[in-house]
């Protein structure tokens, strides 16, 4: 059973079709001066607090917020799983339904619905539209489109289109271009081969989504943007490429991705 809902422990999210953040993405907010021992079955004196629809939602809030509860995503898009000491219940957030008697019944917006609600702000379990895949390079979860396939980054390993990095086996500097869902195995240049077949990639993982990058050289110490349109673009394995900590970072605007 999970414990008292917090914000560990989450993962990340993709930048392509949905958010990367690591904090609440506008959801329900987690009350921080909730009592500890909210009484009743949903509130003080019972499901409605007593007759006092508003108390009745506070108390059910902080009932959301403290109890143990564990909650999963279940196949459907908006469906999840919400596994209490007093039973368990399906809460369908397209809908705001949910299965217990609270809400069944009562019509209440229960604590469960609540819970998931904070679940999802927090970014504990996917949003609706969005599953679970493991990042290529380090094996973290990170939420991407439910019905997007291929090799997938998290936040700590997908470089922003724009940035600088550099070749791991070159110590060259690179604009990213582009970041492709492909793996590495599957992306193919212009004449047909196989990025995971060059040599130099023998060492990153042939499973690894690709990132296109293009050589700039000694360009950030000129004057003025950075124009990247007319160079050659490259496609790497995404661990080949290193970000750079921020004193390394070159101060050049790019221009032409």
């Amino acid at each position: 059973m999970a414990p008292a809902l917090t914000t560990d422990e989450r993962p990340s999210r993709s930048r392509d079709g949905v958010r990367d953040d690591r904090g609440a993405r506008g959801r329900t907010p987690i009350p921080g001066d909730a009592p500890e021992e909210p009484d009743g079955p949903d509130g003080p004196g019972g499901p409605d607090g007593g007759g006092d629809a508003e108390a009745g939602d506070a108390a059910r809030t902080v009932r959301a917020r403290t109890e143990p509860m564990a909650v999963y995503a279940l196949r459907d898009d908006d469906q999840y799983l919400v596994d209490t000491e007093g039973g368990t219940y399906v809460v369908d957030l397209g809908s705001e339904t949910c299965t217990c008697p609270d809400h069944a019944i009562r019509g209440n917006h229960c604590k469960h619905l609540r819970r998931v609600d904070m679940a999802v702000g927090i970014g504990r379990v996917p949003a609706p539209g969005e599953r679970v895949a493991a990042c290529a390079v380090c094996g973290s979860g990170v939420f991407v489109p439910a019905r997007e396939t291929g090799a997938f980054l998290c936040g700590d390993h997908r470089p922003a289109v724009g940035s600088f990095v550099r070749d791991r086996e070159t110590d060259e500097l690179l604009v990213v271009t582009g970041i492709r869902a492909t793996r590495a195995d599957e992306y193919r240049t212009k004449d047909g081969k196989r990025i995971s077949d060059y040599e130099t990639n023998a060492d990153y993982g042939v499973h690894e989504p690709v990132i296109e990058a293009v050589y700039v050289g000694n360009a950030p110490a000129s004057p003025g943007p950075l124009d990247v349109s007319g160079r050659k673009r490259y496609g790497f394995p995404a661990s080949r490429l290193r970000r750079l900590d921020p004193g390394e970072r070159p101060g050049t605007p790019v221009i032409g991705i």
